[in-house]
């Protein structure tokens, strides 16, 4: 991979980078299309699949995420993508089998609450993984979703504190038509959990509205939306937070602006999204 983007580098084209952890949906085609708009048509777009093994906490998903390569690449193709990156766990962590891996990245101020708190290994996996992956694509520009609005933020950070030379590009969520965020792991929902999960995207949508005229405390905003999100009764909240989109502070008051994300078990699978207010 790493030779293959070098002979791209020297004959000028541009690389566009969209890492992914494979069982592909329309939100990920999405973010091809903007790496090749990035990049030109005479560009060179990669995308990798890897189920990242340091990302994923010991009683998470890893063994049973979803994995379909074939139509991955069938998706790929479709889509104007020039390669595919399908890098083993042995080549992502040389010695990890025998417990040697020994370096890590970590990202230390924007990684702390939301899904560093609900899952505290987890953005360190996250960040090594695509530090490592930038070192073999080598990118000029790699695209990722808004709906992990906190990872983005910590991949830009990341970026611009150890001098990578690559444009992050955050696109924008893409959406089944009842407003549940597209994720891969949505395929674990059965019909009853699948129904009720809309009720993310209609916790952001009250919130929006109940901050339209004035400015509300984010202890009753809280309070408010947590009752709301109890309407569906498979519905377990994990967290909402209100926060400056730029720094991920937390805020007092909640209004236009602000942003708002949240995560939400149903069962087992655990959804996440979020919203500028």
């Amino acid at each position: 991979m790493q030779k293959l983007a070098r002979q791209q580098n020297r004959k000028g084209s541009k690389i566009g980078f969209v890492p992914t952890m494979g069982y592909l949906h329309a939100g990920h085609v999405s973010l091809v299309h903007e790496a090749r708009k990035r990049v030109g048509k005479n560009g060179f777009v990669v995308v990798s699949i890897y189920v990242n093994p340091t990302q994923f906490g010991p009683n998470e998903d890893l063994s049973r995420y979803p994995r379909d390569l074939k139509r991955d690449l069938t998706m790929c193709r479709a889509a104007g993508v020039n390669v595919v990156f399908t890098p083993s766990d042995p080549e992502m962590y040389p010695g990890k089998q025998e417990n040697r891996h020994c370096t890590y990245v970590s990202e230390e101020c924007l990684s702390r609450g939301m899904e560093g708190s609900s899952r505290p290994t987890h953005f360190r996996g996250v960040t090594t993984v695509v530090a490592k992956l930038f070192n073999l694509v080598l990118p000029d520009v790699a695209v990722f979703g808004q709906k992990d609005f906190q990872q983005a933020a910590v991949i830009r950070r990341m970026v611009r504190d150890l001098n990578f030379p690559i444009r992050i590009v955050v696109a924008p969520t893409h959406r089944e038509p009842d407003g549940l965020a597209m994720s891969s792991r949505n395929k674990y929902l059965n019909p009853e959990e699948r129904a009720q999960a809309v009720i993310l995207f209609h916790a952001l949508q009250a919130a929006s509205a109940g901050v339209r005229k004035k400015a509300v405390p984010a202890s009753q905003m809280l309070k408010d939306l947590s009752a709301f999100i109890t309407v569906a009764p498979l519905a377990r909240l994990d967290y909402i937070e209100f926060f400056d989109p730029e720094t991920l502070t937390p805020v007092d008051k909640v209004k236009p602006g602000t942003q708002m994300a949240l995560a939400v078990f149903f069962g087992k699978t655990r959804l996440i999204d979020n919203a500028r207010l």
